[in-house]
């Protein structure tokens, strides 16, 4: 292993490592003959990326300090992108801001992630049965699958009545799929995955989507690392600095104003938000247009992956 490394470390949720993958190839186009060591918070998304040398979780790093720094030649990518100020002001997508922290050349580097035949076998082999050979919508109607105890977060969330309708429109055409963490709204008489499930299961589950309704959370990343054009919803969060320009980005009917006295870089959380609520009960069944929606997720057709290419 070379003393030339790029040390890449990144915090937060999986959404932001999945888009944040992107870096990796923007750090081996910028620095091609450095190693690219990464410390993650969900190092499985990084481990066999191609241009990675070594992964290392965030908290497990022994003796790094000695393979890695003293007496040799880093370069150290660690500095939290969020709290920049072209991203407080929304004024380019994350990982144009992230190359901006650090002067690096931003080239169009898209975001990228391997799933190998034997895990991409198993998926298969598993959901076929569920299937039934029908196409198959997924709707991802609540995000922090791992980390959100709320039953409903309006800043991210899918509300249920736009889900059910949407729902309605294609169940005697397809197999519908919901996924979201356990204690949210359920739509009526589809198939729920609300466990927890593997980082290679829940993107490896997208390869085999024909129509994805997505939110602003991890799946919408996975799809853009994928290369699957996807129908994501957005309402708090904006698709300028999370989003991907593959996938069609609705954004939810204009908020009434509200002053939010705890606002402080940001003006909505995304999760455990409800004093920051802008919308009156009825506003959230005519939140988004659902003729749009169904006329979206109609175009989408199931194009091979493009993996990690």
């Amino acid at each position: 292993m070379t003393n030339e490394t790029c040390i890449l470390s990144i915090s937060g949720g999986l959404g932001k490592h999945l888009y944040l993958t992107a870096a990796v190839k923007v750090l081996k186009n910028t620095y091609p003959s450095r190693d690219v060591i990464c410390v993650v918070a969900w190092p499985e998304l990084f481990a066999d990326l191609p241009g990675v040398k070594r992964v290392y979780p965030l908290g497990g790093t022994q003796y790094f300090y000695d393979e890695y720094i003293e007496g040799k030649d880093p370069l150290i990518f660690a500095q939290e992108v969020y709290f920049h100020t072209d991203h407080v002001l929304q004024r380019s997508p994350l990982i144009e801001t992230w190359c901006k922290v650090y002067g690096l050349p931003y080239n169009g580097e898209k975001p990228y992630i391997k799933i190998n035949p034997e895990q991409r076998r198993a998926i298969k082999n598993f959901y076929d049965p569920i299937i039934g050979g029908k196409p198959f919508l997924l709707i991802h109607t609540a995000g922090g699958l791992f980390t959100n105890t709320n039953p409903y977060s309006w800043a991210r969330d899918l509300p249920i009545d736009v889900a059910s309708k949407v729902a309605d429109h294609f169940k005697k055409t397809h197999f519908i799929m919901q996924v979201c963490r356990p204690s949210a709204p359920k739509i009526p008489n589809v198939f729920v995955r609300n466990e927890q499930l593997s980082n290679t299961e829940l993107i490896g589950l997208l390869e085999l989507t024909d129509k994805r309704l997505l939110i602003d959370s991890s799946l919408q990343h996975g799809c853009a690392c994928l290369g699957l054009k996807s129908t994501v919803l957005w309402n708090a969060t904006s698709p300028k600095i999370f989003g991907h320009d593959l996938h069609d980005n609705i954004q939810a009917k204009e908020k009434p104003a509200k002053e939010i006295p705890g606002a402080y870089l940001f003006k909505f959380q995304f999760d455990q938000n409800p004093n920051e609520m802008p919308y009156e009960e009825e506003d959230l069944k005519d939140l988004y247009n659902i003729d749009q929606i169904i006329a979206s997720l109609e175009s989408q057709k199931n194009e091979p992956s493009k993996g990690f290419g």
